[in-house]
């Protein structure tokens, strides 16, 4: 093999090509692959071995080996050569098999024969698909053109694999991207949405991997290349110097685009026979199987700053550009692998529903996604690669569930569920302009999260007295630049005329953990959540905080402005910034400009430390609201982001409801007004046993606020109080049954 000339090893590409392209059954198909592969390279045995599922691989098709084994031999990912191979998603290449480490004999395979072994892994761009394997009775190490040139081979395989020639399911092989698929990720906004897929970076397929005149491809390979080194050297040249990390980022780019062995790997490949498109392809792939293994999180920024580059010359190569000439549907569901907050702004409330691949529950988009009422599940493993523009899909941000080409008895449930949500709409219409009053008298004061303009038309017809949480980082997240004051000052007072009298409480800059500023440099940390983030940087940053507060003041013009501090831990934080506040105050009258007519200050109790403050903390705010989704992670040190903890611990468990009682207590004494605001505020039976913990006001999404209101007017607080007591007296670690298990019987 080592001998063989270049265009031995395209004709064996092209005899693959033709055999893929020949009408027949799957099986056959993988038949003929394995005796074309195994004939071409002159070994007695070929393989493929597909996954059956994440952890198990199947031998597939075979020349050489028991053809009775096919589809009978299994291994798990790690077990034996081909295991090791899948696990590793690296080539293994041994000339004595049986005595390396991890050898595992099948003896239905026949395999006893056979010493040599070179097994490399079958992949696309991330995606593991399987192993092929090639194995001789002569003892002898492959060349390493030999396992240069079956990598190329199994590339193709992976990429008409893709294309949708076999999916190893069994003895059934069934075409891709045209079954149904049910996914399962991470709940990012709750609702449900019927609608198109449209993607927001569609996947390139590549519908020719081989090179017909690989001369032609060499030239569009150059040609697409120096016009991607324009373009980058252009974007460079218009980039504001003074955002060191957008140049930082651009030059990553520049020394990639011009890196010699990035476009000599390239163009052996194509020497080999590949396309133009599959040779950048083949590279890509690689780029994302080293970004799995590499710790350093600096050197996995450049990895991806490579993949997004590879993914702008295949646009070049493909014609595509950034239009990739799909028409956005009438009822899109955005598909990312991630997007920023500008980026899906742009989409607005067209769209119907959000799929990330990637994503975090407390990210940039999710907050978006969130002020915009669209539903979004979040870790969604393998979508992209499933997904094609204009396929039907069903999003259920209730569950995390997304299904993908539904069969018509999954659609059918879903509409039900979707026409129930509807019918359950209209009653929570009927009491929006009715208090949240209980049936012992208690009223609870219901007020909405918001963050963006579009949040504003939904404070009338949301039932909400008012704004109780306005998150103002959101301006600063989805620009490239600092905010000016006035530019600041102007939406403010924008904010307060829509919400028309009505309470808005302003946060200030939260900003830090997972909410980067591409303006501002991001410190390394090793818990960003535990760092430099919020008022901490607001107090470090005095003129970033002291210019939002002029212009939080100007924007009141004589009106009551209310503000809040985020993520205070101590006593002497508070201080500081409300000191800040009233020298701010004081330097505006001076300036000459109309005060607010009242103000109240207050602070966000998102860590166990400041419910344990001096006694003057509550005496000074003038209210507190409990941040929830912070506060419940640091009190039961389970990351929200992690997916292995986050779920486990629940709010209605005992010692958080304690917690949230005893700091009712300590603002009941000192006369200090108190909110909850997050997530949990937001559904049914939290906010009930919230309220029953003595909390009287609370603050959530719009779309929340007719459940939560129609729940709470239809129970006693006392009754809930007393079977949440009850539930504690006798040692229960959650009090979420026995609630439950009470409003069946108040139905």
């Amino acid at each position: 093999m080592s001998e063989r000339t270049e265009s031995e090893s395209r004709k064996l590409l092209r005899r693959l090509q033709s055999t893929l392209a020949e009408a027949g059954a799957g099986q056959e198909r993988l038949d003929r692959i394995t005796a074309i592969i195994g004939e071409s390279m002159g070994t007695e045995v070929c393989s493929i071995y597909l996954f059956r599922d994440e952890q198990t691989l199947e031998l597939c098709a075979t020349r050489g080996l028991a053809a009775e084994a096919v589809h009978v031999t299994r291994m798990r990912v790690g077990e034996g050569l081909v295991g090791r191979v899948a696990a590793r998603m690296r080539p293994i290449n041994s000339a004595d098999a049986p005595s390396e480490r991890g050898f595992r004999y099948m003896p239905e395979t026949g395999e006893e024969r056979f010493t040599s072994f070179l097994g490399v892994p079958i992949q696309r761009l991330g995606e593991k698909l399987g192993v092929l394997v090639v194995q001789s009775r002569e003892a002898r190490s492959y060349s390493d053109d030999e396992v240069y040139a079956l990598e190329v081979v199994a590339m193709v395989l992976a990429e008409m694999t893709e294309l949708g020639a076999f999916v190893g399911e069994g003895a059934a092989m069934s075409a891709r991207h045209q079954q149904p698929v049910m996914l399962t990720g991470g709940i990012g906004q709750e609702g449900a949405a019927e609608g198109t897929v449209y993607l927001h970076e569609p996947r390139v397929v590549i519908t020719n991997p081989i090179a017909e005149d690989p001369e032609a491809e060499l030239k569009r390979l150059k040609e697409a290349v120096d016009q991607l080194r324009i373009s980058v050297d252009e974007m460079l040249d218009s980039a504001p110097k003074a955002n060191a990390e957008q140049v930082e980022v651009l030059q990553a780019y520049r020394m990639f685009a011009n890196s010699r062995g990035w476009m000599r790997r390239m163009e052996e490949d194509i020497s080999r026979g590949l396309s133009a498109e599959a040779a950048v392809e083949k590279e890509q792939s690689a780029a994302r199987a080293r970004m799995q293994t590499v710790p350093d999180a600096y050197l996995r920024e450049r990895l991806h700053d490579l993949d997004d580059l590879s993914n702008r010359l295949l646009r070049l190569l493909t014609g595509q550009g950034q239009d990739t000439g799909a028409e956005v549907p009438d009822n899109p569901v955005l598909l990312a692998r991630n997007i920023g907050p500008a980026e899906l702004m742009d989409y607005g409330r067209s769209l119907k529903g959000i799929v990330l691949e990637e994503g975090s529950v407390a990210s940039h988009a999710a907050i978006v996604a969130r002020a915009l009422a669209i539903p979004l599940v979040v870790h969604t493993k393998g979508i992209l690669t499933e997904a094609l523009n204009g396929d039907p899909i069903l999003v259920d941000g209730d569950l995390g569930h997304v299904h993908l080409r539904p069969e018509d008895t999954v659609a059918t449930a879903f509409r039900d569920k979707m026409a129930m949500r509807a019918a359950a709409q209209e009653r929570y219409a009927s009491i929006r302009e009715k208090p949240a009053e209980t049936l012992d008298g208690t009223v609870i004061r219901l007020n909405m999260n918001a963050g963006l303009m579009a949040d504003l038309p939904s404070l009338p017809t949301s039932g909400a007295e008012g704004v109780g949480l306005f998150r103002t980082e959101l301006q600063f997240l989805t620009r490239n630049t600092v905010p000016k004051r006035g530019e600041l000052a102007a939406l403010y007072k924008t904010v307060m005329d829509s919400a028309k009298g009505k309470r808005v409480v302003f946060r200030t800059l939260d900003i830090g953990s997972d909410k980067v500023v591409p303006y501002m440099k991001r410190p390394e940390e090793p818990n960003p959540a535990l760092g430099w983030r919020a008022i901490r940087v607001g107090l470090d940053k005095p003129g970033i905080m002291r210019m939002q507060l002029q212009a939080l003041i100007r924007a009141a013009n004589g009106r009551p402005l209310t503000i809040m501090f985020p993520f205070v831990a101590q006593f002497e934080e508070f201080t500081q910034a409300r000191d800040m506040f009233l020298r701010t105050l004081e330097s505006e009258a001076a300036l000459g400009h109309t005060l607010p007519e009242t103000y109240e200050v207050g602070a966000m109790l998102e860590t166990p430390s400041l419910a344990f403050a001096p006694q003057q903390f509550f005496e000074m705010a003038d209210f507190i609201s409990i941040g929830g989704n912070d506060l419940k992670q640091f009190f039961f040190a389970a990351d929200r982001e992690n997916e292995l903890v986050r779920r486990r611990y629940d709010t209605l468990n005992v010692s958080f409801l304690t917690f949230i009682e005893q700091i009712v207590g300590r603002c009941q004494s000192a006369d200090a007004w108190l909110s909850f605001c997050g997530e949990d505020a937001g559904r049914p039976i939290e906010a009930l046993c919230f309220a029953a913990m003595g909390l009287r006001s609370l603050s959530m999404r719009p779309a929340s606020i007719g459940p939560v209101k129609s729940l709470l007017r239809r129970v006693d607080l006392r009754e809930a109080r007393a079977v949440i007591n009850e539930a504690r007296a006798i040692g229960a670690q959650s009090v979420r049954p026995a609630v439950m298990e009470w409003l069946k019987r108040q139905a």
